[in-house]
């Protein structure tokens, strides 16, 4: 399970069933965030791969329809990571990551995972209650309460929020927190901005923002800063193209395919 973390921390960056406590909290959602950014139906797919050698399979669909939880319209959001080729007789990977997100206030209401990494399982749903600043985490038979910072966020979430910010109010080296829960912990998902750039992919060149997100220093990356991300300089914001340095040597992500986008791609 160790080998396949790296491999799914890069693919779950990009940055994913039991019963649970109902909270009714749709009075307590005011707050807006402005999104031009995504929405129903959109489906992009990337290709993760070592070198020559192909390694993993991602994608990130946002559901056709919105999605009713605690009374209040969700977008419903699928990550999906599967090894494929060598790395998937080394170690077999079979992840679904699934995160319920308000369409007005771009917060969670529900998160989901499913992993299968070789004989490792774990599903595990997460509660979101905004109104009480918590939640809770069921594991099979076992629910635990936590208490999290205001608005916060999960790890798919956190993301999505991240299309909607304006780059243009943002200084190059500035680095933007997120609060986010996962496994039952509260931490800040920092992304620092470094500036534009123009990439590129097998359907042409674009411009882009390229954004570093911060990990904390362990065995598995290399250096500091290991992962670097190029993102769409447009409105969509999508991931087309990232690298992670590990020890044993780089990842890279780029991008297969994509659609439902609210606006096209200005290729050149």
């Amino acid at each position: 399970m160790k080998r396949s973390y790296a491999l799914l921390l890069a693919i779950s960056t990009f940055a994913l069933l039991f019963s649970f406590r109902q909270y009714d909290e749709s009075a307590e959602m005011d707050r807006v965030v402005h999104n031009k950014s995504f929405g129903t139906g959109e489906r992009v797919e990337y290709r993760v791969h070592y070198g020559f050698i192909n390694a993993a399979e991602a994608k990130v669909e946002v559901g056709k329809a919105v999605s009713m939880i605690n009374n209040r319209p969700c977008y419903r959001v699928n990550v999906i990571g599967r090894t494929v080729g060598a790395f998937d007789l080394i170690s077999r990977v079979r992840d679904t990551w699934r995160s319920y997100i308000d369409t007005t206030a771009i917060l969670p209401h529900m998160f989901e995972r499913q992993i299968q990494e070789n004989k490792y399982r774990k599903e595990e749903t997460v509660f979101f209650n905004h109104s009480k600043d918590q939640a809770v985490s069921n594991v099979k038979d076992e629910s635990k309460t936590y208490n999290v910072p205001n608005n916060i966020h999960d790890i798919i979430s956190g993301y999505f929020f991240l299309r909607t910010i304006n780059f243009d109010k943002v200084r190059e080296g500035e680095i933007i927190e997120v609060p986010t829960f996962f496994d039952g912990e509260v931490y800040k998902l920092r992304v620092r901005y470094v500036g534009r750039d123009v990439i590129k992919t097998k359907f042409g060149k674009s411009k882009v923002l390229r954004l570093s997100p911060q990990i904390p220093t362990n065995k598995f990356f290399k250096g500091e800063e290991p992962m670097a991300l190029w993102v769409s300089d447009d409105s969509n914001k999508i991931p087309l193209k990232a690298e992670v340095d590990l020890k044993i040597g780089s990842l890279e992500m780029d991008l297969k395919s994509y659609k439902g986008l609210k606006r096209d791609i200005a290729w050149f």
